[in-house]
């Protein structure tokens, strides 16, 4: 069990909040706390990160990362002063530093709002992603997560899940519609990861040693508007076990 999370954001948060909520919720329902895994450090480029403050409310040690310049050696200290096992990047736009990368092979894991390897790499993320998407004239999006390696969202992918692009679609909606399914994806992927039911092996292949089922009324279920269905299916892909 990889039992110290530390998750990196450059923006307010959202899904560091989703992923605290859900260890916080599963921790309820477990005999112990110590069999789960905790968000132990959070640390963003911005100064200014709502997810700094969420961690300063939580009573969880935060920090600033510093310019381009120093930032490995501060990120390398940082994660090892607070023993981090595993790496969440929740909305982080920097490139992870290649020491960090390589030290942390199949235990860093990254949220993006698209159905990669479709739209993303660099200057792909947030709004620019949801632009393209329309733009593009595409009609399934969706959230993926991965492992990281030394490019931008290029790792091997643990989940995915899809969401419809509508004739009428903004950037904005399509973006409010995809973070929907990212809080409920990302949480149940790095929980997988943690506990060892999802992981790299040795030839850079994901490994399972859960098979998931997915009955097929909520197999990807592309219509669903109910945050409980779409809940459902991805506990199925991702069962909390």
């Amino acid at each position: 069990m990889l039992k110290r999370i530390g998750v990196l954001a450059s923006g307010g948060g959202s899904n560091l909040a989703a992923l605290y909520d859900h260890l916080r919720v599963v921790g309820e329902s477990r005999a112990t706390r110590a069999e789960l895994p905790q968000i132990v450090l959070v640390a963003s480029d911005q100064e200014r990160a709502g997810a700094l403050e969420r961690a300063r409310k939580w009573g969880v040690p935060s920090a600033v990362l510093a310019d381009r310049g120093a930032h490995a050696g501060q990120l390398e200290k940082l994660l090892d002063d607070n023993r981090v096992d595993l790496i969440v990047l929740a909305g982080y736009l920097r490139l992870v530093p290649r020491s960090v990368a390589g030290a942390y092979r199949g235990r860093i894991i990254n949220v993006h709002p698209a159905l990669l390897p479709a739209f993303g790499g660099s200057g792909m993320y947030g709004r620019r992603v949801h632009s393209a998407v329309i733009e593009q004239g595409a009609r399934v999006s969706g959230a993926t997560v991965h492992f990281v390696d030394e490019e931008y969202d290029r790792g091997p992918i643990i989940a995915q899940w899809p969401v419809p692009v509508l004739a009428d679609d903004t950037p904005a909606t399509l973006a409010a519609r995809v973070l929907r399914v990212e809080h409920l994806l990302l949480p149940r992927a790095a929980c997988a990861v943690a506990r060892g039911s999802v992981r790299l092996d040795e030839n850079g292949r994901i490994s399972r040693t859960v098979t998931s089922q997915l009955p097929a009324e909520l197999a990807f279920t592309l219509e669903a508007e109910n945050d409980d269905t779409i809940s459902e299916g991805i506990s199925r892909l991702l069962p909390d076990v």
